[in-house]
């Protein structure tokens, strides 16, 4: 018999966006929180740059928006966009009452930062490491809340479908596999939101974490929610090139302080490129460095901080200072050799603007969603905003979902499945999907590229669903599919975009076209999502 558990609200993800939720649902409802691995392992924790949001005296919320229009190319919802930076100041001062630690000015103001694609000083941080503050304090507040708790080690397979029980569509849980024991559960719920992050290990060379395998875009397209826009990944252009930094980002506040990328020979570059230099959107400046580096053959750009105060770069910026230090680069010495890599998928799963996808009762919110704020480019900390926002708006209106859960129990059923004996397919398959995917579906794109990549999916894919059915599930086969099927995501959308707009440039057509349309799949359009 499968375990059941039941509760009001099911969070799968443990970011800001599902602890956010968790915090304002709770006060109506009972939580229960899932999260592969532990609460800390998610991308909020490696965010380091900061929350960019309305808190300086020269700033406003028109300016912030016309920033985020201008780097979201003309595929930003206006809406959606006012939206989320009128509110969001709101809730950034709301993370203060949390107790997150923000950098003050002498009279208590907020220290503001600027970052690229920002005309005004209005990222709000702390040291360079706002993503863990973030996450200390909301995780801090999520464990003293009696109505939360919180699976640990424990990884989504699938969501629960209500039209499997007689009802014509929705969600209502997930079957969840318990890591540590392998046994799976099925956990009921009202309401399941999707705030399981990002995808950028289906690139190989990404800033993200592990943890970062677009878990929940593939269970909810596999369930029948539409996808937007996955075309869209911005590679940050400033990740550390070092043999042992793991992709050990470089925050683009360095530049915001008054970094400059330079060519290995110290001349810049980026005047060539953009009016604001070092400080362009990032589509602009990753493209930039990948196009200088294919003229020079080098294997990755620098970024200068030797020009700037000593004390007041090891002060400004004390962990990536410290960890440049442990691998031989003082920072305020020598220059960084910085590379692109992929960072934030600026798609996913077509929400409304509360967060509620196509599929009733299943709501997703932060990196995982769509919601029209990002366009065809994010501007630089408008990710945590996001997050913040759009979890409030889904824990407003969940309240009001009463529907009964359905009838009946939901079995998990193995079959003739057996344990694998040979592991190493996961590995190899996992390594070839990250590396097509660089290769043909990166910063520049193709039509042979991109049908050379499509080809090699589906040959992939098979050969997954063919172990995924053979043998019991496991958390690494659970992740190497939901990867495959994101990547097939992102390649169906990236042929289907006939221009170059934001963070997709194709060679075969660079240019923009007069007519903007959103790209929307589902699973009905194409062969069996399993």
């Amino acid at each position: 018999m499968t375990e059941t558990i039941a509760t009001d609200y099911l969070v799968l993800g443990s970011g800001i966006s599902g602890l956010y939720f968790a915090l304002n649902a709770a006060e109506h409802g009972k939580v229960t929180i899932v999260t592969k691995r532990k609460v800390r392992d998610s991308n909020t924790n490696w965010a380091q740059g900061g929350i960019a949001a309305v808190l300086g005296e020269d700033d406003s919320v028109d300016d912030h928006v016309a920033d985020t229009l201008v780097v979201g190319d003309g595929l930003c919802d206006e809406e959606v966009v006012r939206i989320t930076i009128a509110e969001g100041i709101g809730h950034v001062h709301r993370l203060v009452e949390l107790g997150t630690r923000f950098a003050r000015e002498d009279d208590g103001s907020f220290e503001l930062t600027r970052e690229g694609g920002h005309n005004k000083r209005r990222v709000a941080h702390y040291q360079d490491i706002t993503g863990a503050e973030i996450q200390r304090a909301l995780h801090e507040a999520v464990e003293k809340h009696p109505n939360i708790s919180i699976l640990e080690e424990h990884i989504a397979i699938d969501l629960l479908s209500r039209a499997k029980f007689g009802s014509e569509t929705g969600c209502f849980g997930a079957f969840v596999l318990d890591n540590k024991s392998g046994n799976v559960k099925a956990i009921y719920a009202k309401a399941t939101i999707l705030a399981t992050g990002g995808a950028g290990k289906v690139y190989v060379y990404t800033s993200n974490p592990d943890v970062a395998t677009g878990d929940g875009i593939a269970m909810a397209y596999r369930i029948g929610a539409n996808v937007s826009n996955m075309e869209f990944v911005q590679f940050h252009p400033t990740v550390l090139f070092h043999p042992h930094a793991k992709s050990f980002l470089i925050s683009e506040a360095l530049r915001g302080e008054g970094g400059i990328l330079k060519l290995r020979d110290g001349s810049t570059f980026m005047e060539n490129y953009h009016p604001l230099k070092s400080l362009g959107p990032r589509d602009v400046v990753a493209r930039a460095i990948d196009n200088e580096l294919k003229k020079s053959g080098e294997p990755s750009v620098h970024l200068d901080m030797t020009h700037l105060d000593d004390d007041f770069v090891r002060e400004r910026f004390p962990n990536i200072a410290r960890r440049c230090a442990e691998l031989g680069i003082d920072i305020t010495k020598t220059p960084i050799p910085v590379v692109p890599a992929a960072h934030y998928q600026c798609g996913g799963i077509e929400v409304d603007h509360n967060g509620q996808t196509s599929v009733p009762h299943l709501f997703a919110i932060g990196e995982v969603a769509w919601t029209g704020l990002h366009g065809a480019c994010r501007l630089a900390s408008n990710s945590l905003l996001e997050g913040l926002v759009f979890a409030s708006r889904a824990a407003d209106v969940v309240k009001d979902i009463n529907d009964p859960l359905p009838q009946g129990e939901a079995q998990w059923l193995s079959g003739d499945a057996t344990d694998s004996d040979d592991a190493i397919v996961v590995s190899l398959n996992w390594d070839e999907i990250r590396r097509l995917m660089w290769s043909y579906v990166g910063i520049v794109r193709s039509n042979k590229r991109l049908e050379r990549a499509r080809r090699r999916i589906e040959l992939l894919r098979n050969e997954i669903r063919e172990y995924y059915w053979d043998f019991k599930v496991s958390a690494d086969m659970i992740e190497l599919r939901n990867l495959a099927l994101v990547a097939h995501l992102i390649i169906e959308s990236a042929s289907r975009r006939r221009e170059s707009r934001g963070l997709h440039y194709t060679l075969d057509f660079p240019e923009k076209s007069d007519t903007v349309e959103n790209t929307v799949l589902h699973k009905s359009d194409g062969p069996s999502p399993r």
